[in-house]
């Protein structure tokens, strides 16, 4: 058994926690939509055709900011198409997933919607295939009280005040050739600080998020985003990172091991942007976006596009739709861990996506919606993680794995409000268990509450047939004493402990 060691410090404040690093994200891709969020005539349908029982879910999820509409979708989508009377809308091909996009659920449907759910909006513009001009019309009609052509037209299609968009996000992945209108970094960090530029004038406190690079495996990685920020830097509030993994060739170990490639990521960025800010004589500090990332098996759905020929495009198909395990979840409690890590620099994270999708939500078309495994360290980390994120020092052996070398194995974030704090912790060893000392006397608090997310089959999933065959268990304590509350971590295991500062 592994052994580590954590001593709650609340005088070690990192950062205040930026409730948006739990943030979503909802594309216009597969089923998301269509079958997802919205079923006329499902039996939970309300009279707009919002599924009420993904509505009851996504809040249970605990999602706080929402990117919307893509994705690589956002490359080609005309955002006119998607407002005014729903049968008088244009139905559209979507190049990116070669789909027919109806247009029934548009800008102002998502916001009725994003009212449902509690959550707030994150609006990404087209840079792919339109450019600055069609952008300032968007922030026109959503932002503008009224008096021109433009934000009249947002009056007349039934919505009278502004729609709150708290973040614009200056296109998506415009360093992926796969992506409509791709370009270089020259010419991408151009047209946004154009458009940024732009954008300032009808809204100066507008937050804009530059696209960062797809990945740190891009062949330009690293010199995209000196290029991109040296034209940006000082007109923009974020740059914008995307990661996904996948379990390969079996390799559980190096899977499990995740996180650190986003740590690795972060770090890498973050160094880079200062380097630009220092070179052009910047005082400000460059945020980070990281507006995607999950698990996504990729490897699996090298066929998507596979849909092909100029009279083949339907409506909502079946795209992306992993199932996810037990190993799977882990990763994603990893991944929150090293986002919480690294709050002090990303303020603002999607997990990309929420139903059907890549997603921590699944449905069947007039039939059941259940949660995935990665649905429950989410919905716990959003839940508990407040106030502040405390830096720590988690002493811990190794583990060796083949894509990372020697990492720790087990790894932990901690926030704390007030009289309450919350520890998240991973044991990241495929194989072996974990004695975790938890050192509470700093803090002069007590366990009251502990759950691990485990299995025997690390490969478990959760499915309509049998939707809680993966759930949270308790954690006890093994031993509480002088302050310190030892845990035993299975293999392969996330847990969340909740902890109180006992009365004076």
């Amino acid at each position: 058994m592994h052994h580590a060691r954590l001593t709650i410090d609340p005088t070690r404040v990192r950062s205040t926690l930026d409730r948006r690093l739990f943030g979503g994200f909802v594309e216009h891709l597969g089923r998301h939509i269509h079958t997802g969020i919205f079923e006329p005539g499902h039996p939970t349908a309300d009279d707009r055709g919002f599924r009420r029982d993904v509505v009851d879910l996504v809040r249970e999820l605990g999602v706080t900011t929402i990117r919307y509409p893509g994705g690589n979708f956002v490359s080609g989508f005309r955002w006119e198409d998607s407002v005014g009377p729903q049968d008088e809308r244009p139905r559209r091909l979507d190049l990116a997933w070669h789909s027919t996009e109806t247009n029934e659920v548009g800008l102002h449907e998502f916001a009725d919607w994003l009212e449902l759910v509690g959550s707030d909006m994150m609006l990404a513009v087209n840079l792919g295939t339109r450019g600055t001009l069609e952008a300032l019309d968007l922030m026109e009609y959503t932002r503008v009280p009224g008096g021109t052509a433009t934000s009249d037209r947002r009056i007349a299609n039934g919505r009278t005040a502004p729609f709150d968009v708290g973040m614009w996000c200056l296109g998506n992945e415009m360093d992926g050739p796969w992506q409509l209108g791709h370009r270089n970094a020259e010419d991408y960090g151009k047209i946004a600080a154009m458009t940024a530029r732009a954008m300032r004038q009808v809204e100066p406190e507008a937050e804009l998020v530059v696209c960062g690079s797809s990945g740190a495996q891009m062949p330009t990685f690293g010199e995209w985003e000196r290029t991109v920020l040296r034209h940006t830097y000082d007109l923009v509030d974020f740059i914008s990172c995307h990661a996904y993994y996948e379990e390969r060739a079996g390799d559980l170990a190096t899977f499990l091991a995740s996180p650190v490639d986003m740590d690795r990521f972060i770090e890498t960025v973050s160094g880079i942007a200062d380097e630009v800010g220092r070179e052009i004589g910047s005082e400000k500090t460059m945020l980070i976006s990281f507006d995607e990332w999950n698990v996504w098996y990729q490897e699996r759905f090298r066929d998507v596009n596979t849909i092909t020929g100029a009279g083949n495009w339907p409506v909502a198909p079946r795209l992306l739709e992993d199932v996810y395990s037990v190993a799977d979840a882990v990763v994603v409690g990893g991944l929150l861990i090293s986002l919480l890590r690294h709050s002090d620099r990303v303020r603002s994270a999607s997990l990309a996506q929420l139903v059907n999708v890549i997603a921590p939500i699944m449905t069947t078309p007039g039939g059941d919606s259940w949660r995935q495994t990665t649905f429950l360290p989410f919905a716990t980390t959003s839940r508990l993680a407040h106030g502040t994120v405390l830096d720590l020092e988690v002493d811990s052996d190794q583990v060796t794995t083949a894509g990372y070398g020697d990492i720790p194995a087990v790894d932990a974030a901690c926030t704390a409000d007030g009289d309450r704090a919350s520890v998240f912790v991973v044991n990241r060893s495929a194989t072996e268990g974990a004695r975790f000392e938890l050192v509470l006397s700093a803090f002069g608090g007590r366990v009251v509450g502990a759950s691990v997310l485990s299995d025997a089959d690390v490969y478990a999933v959760n499915t309509e047939a049998d939707p809680l065959r993966v759930t949270l268990q308790e954690l006890a304590p093994v031993e509480t004493a002088d302050g310190v509350a030892v845990f035993e971590l299975p293999a392969a295991s996330w847990a969340a402990i909740e902890i109180e500062r006992s009365p004076a």
